[in-house]
């Protein structure tokens, strides 16, 4: 059942992080992708800064988007 919110919460993470950066999503799978990396991308960031989330569903949503969104600007950066 973890998988299964996993996949959702990076889903979600991938639709909003495109929302937010580029005015649309970008597919069920390449959500799903950006979400999962961009969790993996907010952790590591946040980290870095000491920030720590609580483990509740909306703190690694929070995560998730933050780290999708820099994980989308970046690709930005190289694709001009």
């Amino acid at each position: 059942m973890a998988f299964l919110w996993f996949i959702i919460l990076g889903a979600v993470a991938g639709w909003l992080a495109g929302l937010i950066m580029k005015g649309g999503g970008f597919g069920l799978i390449g959500n799903i992708i950006i979400g999962i990396v961009g969790g993996v991308v907010g952790g590591w960031v946040f980290g870095l800064l000491g920030i720590m989330a609580d483990g509740s569903l909306v703190g690694s949503l929070i995560t998730a988007v933050v780290g999708a969104v820099v994980l989308l600007f970046i690709v930005g950066l190289f694709k001009k």
